[in-house]
C-alpha cells in the first residue's frame, strides 16, 4: 500500500481544507473517551425542579445537608425522572478552630449520611480557612513545602519574613485538617462516600503541587479532591490543577473567572465561557486524567437551559 502522497494530491487536499475554512466549516470536534455529565446545585430537589432540569438536558444535581430521611425521599424523586443526586455540599468547615472542630466533624458525618441516603458518592468539604494576615498576591505565590509533612517552607520569592504569620497559620491548618479528615475515613468507607476536599478561596493549598500533595497524603480511596474549575484561575491555569491532581479528582464544579490584577480579589466570577478559563484545554486535561463524571454548574446568571447549552460546548472541547 502506498503511504506517501504525491505533491498534486497534497495540494488538492490543502485546497479542499482551505475551501472548507472559507465556507465557514470547521474541523470536527475531538473525540473523547471520557464521559461528562451535567448537574446544577439544588439543596432539596423536588418533583417540579427535577422534571424541568431533565427537560433542559441535565443528568443530575448536587444536594445539601438535609438529613437522611429527607434525602431518601429526594432520591426517589430523582430516580423517577432518571436523574441522580450525585454529591452533597458540606462546604466550609472549621477544623482549625478548637472550639468548633467537633461540631464541624459532627455536621460532616451528617453530610456523609445524607449523601448515602441520596445515593450520592461524594461530599464536598472545605476543611479549613485562614486569613487576616499578610500574604502574597495570588500571582506572586511561589511555594516550597516539606514533602514529608506538607508544611510550607516559603510562599514567595525573596524575603518571606512578612509572611511568617501566614506560613504558621497554613501549617497549623494542614495539621488540623489531617487530624480530623483521618477520623472521617472509616465513616466514609462505611457509607461508600468519598470525602472530596476543596480549597475555595480559603487561602490554603493555593498551588497545584501542594494541594495534590495534601489530598494524596491520606493514601485513601475515600479522600479525594473536589476541583472547582473557576476558583483557582488567579493562582494557576485550571488545566494545570487538573493534571496535578490526576486520579485524585472526584468531582468538578463548572465556574469561570475573569482575572483583574487591579481588583481587590484579583478579578470576578462570570458565567462559564465568559472568563479566563481555557475550556478546550480543561476538557483535554479531563480527558488526559481519565475523568468520567459530573460537571456541576455553581453560580452564574444564566438560565438552566443556557447553562446546559454552554456545557454542551465545553463537553465538545469548544
Amino acid at each position: 500500500m502506498r503511504n506517501q502522497w504525491s505533491r498534486r494530491e497534497f495540494l488538492w487536499a490543502a485546497a479542499g481544507l482551505a475551501g472548507a475554512v472559507g465556507l465557514g466549516l470547521r474541523a470536527a470536534s475531538p473525540e473523547y473517551k471520557t464521559k461528562l455529565y451535567k448537574a446544577l446545585i439544588v439543596n432539596k430537589p423536588d418533583d417540579a425542579t427535577m422534571a424541568s432540569l431533565k427537560a433542559a438536558g441535565y443528568h443530575g444535581v448536587e444536594g445539601g445537608v438535609i438529613g437522611p430521611k429527607d434525602a431518601e425521599a429526594c432520591r426517589a424523586i430523582a430516580e423517577k425522572h432518571g436523574m441522580r443526586i450525585h454529591s452533597v455540599i458540606r462546604g466550609w468547615a472549621d477544623f482549625n478552630v478548637p472550639s468548633k472542630a467537633q461540631a464541624t466533624f459532627d455536621h460532616t458525618v451528617l453530610a456523609i449520611e445524607t449523601a448515602a441516603a441520596f445515593g450520592a458518592d461524594a461530599v464536598l468539604l472545605v476543611p479549613c480557612r485562614i486569613g487576616g494576615m499578610k500574604m502574597p498576591k495570588p500571582w506572586e505565590f511561589e511555594i516550597e513545602f516539606d514533602e514529608r509533612t506538607g508544611h510550607l517552607r516559603r510562599v514567595a520569592a525573596g524575603d518571606n519574613a512578612p509572611y511568617e504569620d501566614y506560613i504558621k497559620a497554613h501549617n497549623a491548618a494542614i495539621d488540623a485538617s489531617r487530624e480530623w479528615v483521618e477520623k472521617l475515613i472509616p465513616i466514609a468507607e462505611k457509607h461508600k462516600v468519598v470525602v472530596a476536599l476543596e480549597n475555595v478561596w480559603n487561602n490554603l493549598w493555593v498551588k497545584p503541587a501542594i494541594f495534590a500533595h495534601f489530598v494524596g497524603s491520606f493514601r485513601s480511596q475515600w479522600v479525594k479532591a473536589y476541583f472547582d474549575i473557576g476558583n483557582h484561575v488567579k493562582y494557576a491555569p485550571s488545566q494545570d490543577w487538573i493534571r496535578a491532581l490526576g486520579k485524585l479528582v472526584a468531582k468538578c464544579h463548572a465556574k469561570d473567572f475573569k482575572v483583574n490584577r487591579d481588583a481587590p480579589n484579583g478579578g470576578q466570577f462570570v458565567n462559564i465561557r465568559d472568563g479566563d478559563v481555557n475550556w478546550p484545554e480543561v476538557r483535554q486535561a479531563l480527558e488526559d486524567v481519565g475523568y468520567n463524571g459530573f460537571l456541576t454548574v455553581e453560580g452564574g446568571s444564566l438560565s438552566p437551559k443556557e447553562h446546559s447549552e454552554r456545557l454542551d460546548l465545553i463537553f465538545a472541547g469548544k
